[in-house]
């Protein structure tokens, strides 16, 4: 400690590596909970020297994402929107729906939502790869199983 100036303030930066690769099996889990804690995971508050602003979490595998489930009756009131670019152009797609076409979009909107909206969320966001089933094709970056 600096007699003088007090304590020092110490900047981390992002891992030249890229953050290691985890997998998490999403079968029975609820959807907002399971979100949350890979959105924490993806911004690096897990580890010791998290900083906002910096790339420094993990990579996350997402396995088996049509399984999650949710609570309450969202499955049924729970509306997805988006616009064509048209006028007239706005489509509207119930939860039912939205999990029989595509189920990975589901999760992937909901951790969206708990990232920054910005740009540093923006590039957390392309850290994530979520898949329909147990097959991810993703054996070579070595990735580990994490309980959640």
């Amino acid at each position: 400690m600096d007699p003088l100036y007090g304590q020092r303030t110490t900047h981390t930066k992002a891992p030249q590596d890229g953050g290691k690769w985890v997998i998490i099996d999403a079968t029975d889990k609820i959807m907002g909970r399971l979100a949350s804690r890979v959105a924490s995971i993806l911004l690096g508050k897990t580890k010791p020297q998290f900083m906002p602003g910096v790339v420094a979490g993990d990579r996350v595998i997402i396995i088996n994402a049509a399984n999650v489930k949710t609570t309450g009756d969202k499955v049924n009131q729970k509306l997805y929107h988006w616009h064509s670019g048209y006028f007239g152009g706005l489509k509207t797609r119930t939860m039912k729906k939205q999990m029989e076409k595509v189920p990975d979009k589901i999760l992937y909107e909901a951790i969206k939502g708990m990232l920054p909206k910005n740009t540093h969320g923006r590039k957390l966001l392309t850290r994530v790869r979520i898949f329909q089933g147990n097959a991810h094709g993703m054996d070579a970056q070595k990735p580990e199983m994490i309980q959640v």
